[in-house]
């Protein structure tokens, strides 16, 4: 008896990861009319975990995020056409309320409203603060613009989106079995002209990605229940207080380079409920935990690009916790390169990391 074999699929892309990257080019391909396969297995990683805030600035230092200019205005009809292609209502405008910790913090977000590159997002309105349950004598900032992601709705129905198209294999993907040439790729019956690895954190596994050049930085939150607290914008102190909805909310993230364990640390943990109850003053539940690990790069920078061998394997990676504002734009100018050559910008080209 002759075995029987599954027929060559032939596409023109394989997508490996369904994160933010993966996700946002996947969506390129859909706009553009080109056929992929995409393969994820449900990996719980840094998008997954992540708070969905999409914000332009950096409360830090109450400046502009790195290359905002060109990442935000891109992203926001990115995501909206998006959610109209999925039928969804994953993205919602929010405010953030920053709270001022002295006279001289209040001072400097002053300066920054009236600076040509800030004054778009810094409002130079302040906020009184109405909320008892809010520590904020001095009242809020409030940065315009900001956008919440739902996250799990966002995962959640595009993979449903590409399953009913066929366009998704819920598997791990097996980097031993696929097959490099000049002309494409193979991975089992499945052929393409290129594979785009979109595996953030997981590339370290990946044989052909540079992984030396891959940093993670672990992100830890808490999810709490705070009835009386009644907050329906992002509230940033030391740490976010995000609003989840049924007077529950995310409130994190801890930054920990270099750890790649997805457990819950009790430091981190305590030094949460420190910061939480700096910010507010009502009673709170902690109810949950969420732990990703985000892919960050020795620059900070993302990486985009070819394997230097085999220029048919690309990888889009390195988009740390700016992932929901870099995506669209990262995604969309690597897609042309991809198609039509075009270079791509010297501080994202993952040779410059080679």
């Amino acid at each position: 008896m002759i075995a029987k074999t599954n027929p060559i699929k032939n596409v023109e892309y394989v997508v490996v990861g369904l994160g933010i990257a993966g996700i946002c080019f996947c969506e390129n391909l859909l706009r553009h009319n080109k056929s992929f396969v995409a393969f994820d297995k449900g990996f719980n990683g840094a998008t997954a975990t992540s708070g969905g805030i999409l914000n332009p600035t950096v409360l830090r230092w109450f400046n502009v995020a790195w290359k905002a200019s060109e990442f935000y205005p891109a992203a926001i009809p990115f995501y909206e056409t998006m959610a109209e292609r999925m039928q969804s209502k994953f993205i919602t405008f929010k405010s953030i309320y920053k709270i001022f910790n002295d006279a001289n913090e209040l001072n400097n977000w002053a300066i920054a409203t009236d600076k040509q590159r800030t004054k778009p997002f810094l409002s130079a309105t302040l906020v009184k603060n109405a909320n008892d349950n809010i520590n904020a004598p001095l009242g809020f900032g409030e940065v315009k613009g900001a956008v919440q992601i739902d996250v799990p709705e966002l995962l959640s129905g595009f993979s449903n989106m590409l399953q009913k198209e066929d366009k998704l294999v819920k598997e791990q993907f097996q980097y031993d079995l696929l097959e490099v040439s000049d002309n494409g790729v193979r991975y089992k019956d499945i052929t393409a002209k290129h594979i785009v690895f979109c595996e953030g954190i997981q590339a370290l596994h990946n044989p052909f990605f540079p992984n030396e050049k891959l940093v993670g930085n672990k992100g830890e939150f808490l999810i709490i229940k705070a009835p009386e607290l009644k907050l329906d914008v992002f509230l940033k102190g030391p740490m976010y207080i995000i609003p989840l909805g049924d007077d529950t909310y995310k409130v994190g993230a801890t930054f920990i380079r270099g750890d790649l364990s997805v457990k819950k640390t009790a430091y981190s943990e305590k030094e949460i409920r420190r910061h939480l109850k700096a910010m507010i003053s009502c009673d709170f539940e902690v109810i949950g935990s969420a732990t990703g690990i985000r892919p960050t790069t020795p620059d900070r920078a993302p990486v985009i690009g070819n394997h230097q061998e085999h220029p048919r394997i690309t990888f889009f990676n390195g988009l740390g916790s700016r992932g929901f504002m870099m995506a669209p734009l990262l995604s969309e100018t690597l897609y042309n390169h991809l198609e039509s050559n075009k270079p791509l910008p010297a501080d994202v080209d993952i040779n410059r990391v080679l």
